[in-house]
């Protein structure tokens, strides 16, 4: 009987022990209210495996892929109108033409935007939003933020995505049920879009929380130094920054219920995100960047979920 009782207390203990380092707290500077945004994360990541995630897999799976690409093409040229308007804003004159060619040679000869004709010409596309706007004027980024249904991002952040939701022509197509059904096409695509990379976070990170922050406060802060390893964040861990191609077609800010399990892969403002396989063994095209797609403009009207 003492064994027993001895085996089912360290049996207790070895329970314990593993339940604390699935939800081990690494606490730093930049996010001073962890406790808070666990929280929400944790919501963020079960509306998405329940409910994102299984719609996103049975679109990919009755959606051939060329129409899949369509999709992610069209989002993609409305998303470059924002980009240039903030490439403009600080004042990179030559990036916000060249976003600016690459909407009208796409809406023209792409038929709309759903062929992306712009990158076969060798035209660059970028990724900007009014976030890395504020901050380029030096505007703090304040306390790191996980936001319901929205994901990860920062006090500065979360202005800028407001700011973004004025720019998006989306913001202003009539009637409101067309609207929306652009705001759940968009939606179900960028998760489609992400779906690999959430597997791969899911395997990979033993403190998903942690992992999806750093990654998305790294990102952010080499977009701001314009591709300057040298500023970003050191957080302790001795892991060297990982290492984006912005030259590549960049990926979508993935939707808010998305960013529990893919976030790190598109942080909330528009991360550049590698092209994904699917479970058919396809290629996913690459997720559009930095959208925000209008919910309602009655009311006081919020931008929809991002996913970069």
């Amino acid at each position: 009987m003492k064994t027993l009782r001895v085996r089912n207390a360290a049996l207790v203990l070895a329970v314990a022990m593993l339940a604390g380092c699935s939800t081990v707290q690494t606490p730093i500077k930049e996010d001073p209210i962890e406790g808070f945004n666990r929280t929400i994360f944790k919501f963020n990541d079960t509306v998405d495996q329940y409910a994102l995630k299984p719609v996103a897999k049975g679109y990919v799976f009755i959606t051939p892929q060329p129409v899949r690409d369509s999709v992610t093409n069209f989002f993609s040229n409305i998303g470059d109108v924002y980009t240039a308007a903030n490439n403009l804003l600080q004042l990179k004159i030559t990036d916000g033409v060249e976003d600016i060619m690459r909407i009208v040679i796409n809406t023209v000869f792409g038929v709309g935007g759903l062929f992306d004709v712009a990158t076969l010409a060798r035209l660059p596309k970028h990724n900007n939003d009014l976030g890395l706007t504020l901050g380029h004027y030096g505007v703090p980024a304040g306390p790191y933020l996980v936001l319901p249904l929205f994901g990860p991002s920062t006090v500065r952040d979360a202005v800028g995505t407001l700011g973004n939701y004025y720019v998006n022509p989306l913001s202003y197509v009539d009637p409101e049920g067309f609207r929306w059904a652009l705001y759940g096409l968009n939606i179900i695509s960028t998760r489609a879009n992400l779906l690999g990379a959430g597997d791969v976070l899911a395997g990979a990170a033993l403190d998903k929380y942690s992992f999806v922050r750093n990654a998305y406060l790294q990102r952010r802060q080499y977009q701001l130094s314009d591709g300057n390893s040298a500023a970003l964040p050191d957080y302790g861990d001795g892991a060297p920054p990982p290492k984006y191609d912005d030259s590549a077609v960049d990926g979508a800010a993935a939707p808010a219920a998305a960013s529990g399990a893919a976030a790190a892969a598109a942080p909330a403002s528009g991360a550049g995100v590698a092209p994904q396989t699917n479970q058919k063994g396809s290629q996913d095209s690459t997720v559009p960047a930095g959208q925000i797609v209008p919910p309602s403009r009655t009311g006081f009207g919020f931008p929809s979920l991002k996913l970069h």
